[in-house]
């Protein structure tokens, strides 16, 4: 999922703050026009694309977001207190705990634990309470035809046409972040048609308000991510004194037992895999700060956001509001 995080999520930004872009070929109102044209092709009705593009400008606000990002590298100790917090978790806490049969649920469907489910839903919209505040149309209209990254935005365009088309939302209800990422889950649209499940049975899938639809397709990505059930993501590890830092990282794979016997050790409890998983060692700021042994589902969580550090603090969140 990517063009959609903000400074809590992506631990990289490295733009410089007022890069050279592409300036928009031909008018705002004549890409639309030919936006619709290739939409009606495609099977989209008159009525929703009036509906859809009714009262749609460049956003001006989309653009400074887009354009404007400050020039810096987060580290994983910055990134850290940033993401995990007491409030966080205890807000985690207390949805996990009222919404235990949900998550039980999900979990019999997809094979996906509250845990990793939690600690998305977490840290995109902290459990649903922020999930943004931008008409998705006019976002994806405004980026596709801004120049930069067009061709992508004008097919997560097509694709939000699609889902209006559907029925699943109606287009004044269509909110998300500024790059178009859309509901409790951010989903892009493009994500949102291959992973988006009705989990409430209401004949629509809403990943705005419906949290049985939020947490499903949520287990439904990493399930078709290849989330292995019954395994978790990993866990803190204490690395010993002269760990060769060529050992380290996600593809690395060996099998658990090869680290413990060069003196890997649990941080604050037993090992949550036995001897032969294949694991690897992650330490994010080098291996003199925190280390991890991450299990194949790491992977998987970096398929929802490809950055270590967004895989991390998933699980952390994660085994704290369900411990």
């Amino acid at each position: 999922m990517i063009s959609r995080r903000h400074i809590l999520i992506a631990p990289i930004l490295a733009l410089p703050a007022q890069s050279a872009f592409a300036a928009p070929s031909g008018t705002f109102q004549a890409f639309v026009a030919g936006v619709k044209a290739d939409a009606r092709k495609a099977g989209i009705s008159q009525v929703i694309l009036d509906q859809a593009f009714a009262g749609v400008t460049p956003n001006q606000k989309v653009l400074e977001k887009d354009r404007y990002q400050p020039e810096f590298t987060m580290t994983w100790e910055r990134y850290k207190t940033l993401v995990i917090n007491d409030q966080r978790i205890a807000n985690g806490r207390d949805v996990v705990a009222r919404e235990r049969p949900l998550f039980r649920r999900v979990e019999e469907r997809f094979g996906v634990g509250p845990g990793v489910i939690a600690g998305i839903w977490g840290l995109e919209s902290g459990f649903g309470a922020a999930s943004g505040d931008y008409r998705v149309i006019e976002a994806l209209a405004t980026l596709a035809w801004d120049g930069r990254r067009a061709s992508f935005f004008r097919g997560e365009l097509m694709a939000a046409l699609k889902i209006l088309e559907n029925g699943d939302i109606a287009p004044a209800k269509m909110i998300g972040s500024y790059a178009g990422a859309m509901g409790q889950p951010q989903f892009m649209p493009s994500s949102y048609l291959r992973y988006a499940v009705d989990f409430e049975g209401h004949g629509k899938r809403d990943i705005w308000t419906s949290r049985p639809d939020v947490l499903g397709s949520i287990a439904n990505y990493l399930a078709k991510s290849g989330w292995r059930a019954g395994e978790g993501w990993g866990q803190p590890v204490i690395l010993p004194p002269g760990f060769d830092s060529a050992g380290a990282g996600r593809d690395n794979m060996r099998p658990l037992g090869d680290w413990v016997r060069s003196g890997v050790r649990p941080m604050g409890g037993p090992w949550r895999a036995p001897a032969e998983r294949p694991t690897a060692v992650v330490a994010p700021d080098g291996v003199t700060g925190d280390a991890f042994i991450v299990h194949a589902n790491f992977k998987a969580i970096r398929r929802y956001n490809p950055s270590d550090f967004y895989a991390i603090a998933v699980g952390l969140i994660g085994d704290r509001v369900t411990a």
